[in-house]
């Protein structure tokens, strides 16, 4: 028998779980959010030098940001710590004074409105992120974080335009099109979901964040067997079966969805954001 399909609002409360399951993937302090990876990523370019502990750089770089709040590099690492760490509301407010302080620092301005998605202010985030760029030299990051946070909003068909954009910057970005995927999962277009996140998975198949959502559109199809292959694939046995755990324990309440979320723990945003 064919599952019921969830109502939007119902089936929105529920993504916001996959920022869990993208944690248990092994992402550390990866996505976010979200938005995250909520519905997506909203992450930044991927942090290309050395690992870092993000609970030692809270403590370095508040030391810095206590030293001198108006030093802009300090105030923006010290916000992405925050992040990192789970620390939305702290975030928002070093990130929202260091904009003041610097109202024409794109990159405040970015890390600002991916801190302010974190924390579920996603109209504000969404406004932000549109002054982080500029019509004349776009950032796909950057429009692929506003469609996920018109996704929270509901704005499906305005989200894919930012997507459809992203992609003509960034032809084929699997996490563009990851995020587009989530899109179609939130306005219930679930084989679209699908094919557009195994495009995702074929341009970027060891991407965690791009495996756990492909397993969550598949699962929501009632596929929980084929779900359960796509979050295991490739890993080692103890950490295969925590991610199968995780993912049953996703699916099977997703009537009663927003108790699943209270309950469970929100992956942190620093994700690549």
């Amino acid at each position: 028998m064919r599952q019921k399909l969830l109502h939007p609002s119902r089936l929105a409360r529920l993504l916001a779980c996959t920022s869990t399951l993208i944690l248990a993937l092994g992402l550390g302090a990866c996505q976010t959010s979200g938005l995250s990876d909520i519905t997506g990523s909203i992450d930044e370019k991927a942090d290309t030098g050395r690992a870092s502990d993000p609970r030692r750089d809270v403590e370095l770089y508040q030391e810095r940001y206590r030293a001198n709040p108006k030093d802009a590099d300090a105030a923006l690492k010290y916000g992405k710590a925050l992040r990192a760490t789970g620390q939305r509301s702290q975030a928002v407010a070093v990130l929202e004074q260091a904009t003041i302080a610097h109202s024409g620092n794109k990159l405040l301005l970015a890390a600002y409105g991916r801190a302010l998605a974190d924390n579920g202010n996603f109209q504000q985030a969404f406004d932000v992120l549109g002054r982080a760029h500029s019509p004349d030299d776009p950032d796909w990051r950057l429009l692929s974080a506003q469609g996920a946070t018109l996704d929270q909003l509901g704005r499906y068909e305005e989200a894919r335009q930012y997507y459809a954009s992203a992609l003509k910057i960034a032809p084929e970005q699997p996490l563009v099109l990851s995020n587009l995927g989530l899109s179609y999962v939130l306005s219930k277009d679930l084989p679209k979901a699908e094919a557009t996140l195994r495009r995702a998975q074929g341009l970027a198949p060891t991407d965690p964040r791009v495996r756990a959502n492909l397993a969550l559109a598949v699962g929501l199809q009632g596929r929980v067997a084929d779900a359960e292959k796509i979050v295991k694939a490739d890993l080692p046995p103890t950490e295969a079966a925590a991610n199968v755990a995780l993912l049953r324990q996703m699916l099977s309440r997703k009537e009663n969805a927003r108790a699943e979320v209270e309950k469970m723990p929100i992956a942190s945003a620093g994700r690549a954001n």
